[in-house]
């Protein structure tokens, strides 16, 4: 009898190399590919998210999907880039507008109220835009490729926002984006997730706590631990 042992070694990173085609036909099809993958990601989730799916919706052979996408995490990838890409051009035409730059608090919550509506509007339209945020967070090939999308814009956010906070370190600041763009798009999960929610009453109340946060960033004082000690 032979007995198995179990490895230690980490699952092989499955390859994502997605072949852009040159051509127009094959740009349709390529097209056709990600749209069909976005509308059954939406229908039955990631888990059951197959290539042989997608090629019976999409009326195609598996070799004929390979030419383009190895296999389903490449599919995933790509949509996810694209979702985004969608979602980094919407805060940066926003932080474009200088919304911490000598604006009144109602000004401020105005702004962010604005910019994360278009982001709803974006990630909604996105064809399995929901499933894809959620692949993006849980799925670990994806979560290195989201961690390395976000490092790079996270730089550039840096950049826009450090003039207006002088005094403020920058390992705060990033902290900080960081932090806000969580709750951003915890905020948009909970909507399309729930929508039953009073979306207004969410973007709002999300608005109003980034504004405060950001507007007494350089503000707050040093703080000093406390004291606390456990009961007898």
């Amino acid at each position: 009898m032979v007995t198995q042992r179990s490895s230690n070694r980490p699952a092989a990173r499955p390859d994502l190399d997605t072949k852009t085609p040159q051509r127009q036909r094959g740009k349709d099809t390529f097209e056709m590919i990600l749209a069909t993958a976005g509308e059954l990601l939406a229908e039955v989730g990631f888990e059951k998210l197959t290539t042989n799916l997608v090629c019976e919706r999409a009326g195609m052979t598996p070799p004929a999907l390979y030419r383009y996408f190895p296999n389903k995490y490449a599919l995933l990838t790509e949509l996810a880039q694209r979702l985004m890409a969608e979602q980094d051009a919407v805060v940066d035409r926003f932080m474009r507008i200088e919304a911490y730059n000598s604006r009144t608090l109602e000004d401020v919550v105005a702004w962010n109220i604005a910019m994360r509506k278009e982001l709803i509007r974006v990630t909604r339209a996105q064809p399995g835009g929901l499933w894809i945020l959620r692949a993006i967070r849980s799925v670990p090939v994806l979560q290195e490729v989201r961690n390395a999308a976000r490092d790079k814009v996270l730089t550039v956010q840096v950049g826009n926002v450090a003039p207006h906070y002088p005094d403020v370190p920058i390992d705060t600041l990033k902290a900080a984006l960081r932090l806000a763009e969580q709750t951003a798009f915890t905020a948009i999960e909970m909507l399309i997730e729930d929508p039953l929610l009073d979306e207004d009453r969410i973007v709002e109340e999300v608005s109003w706590m980034s504004a405060l946060y950001f507007l007494n960033l350089d503000k707050r004082p040093p703080l000093k631990p406390l004291d606390i000690r456990p009961e007898d």
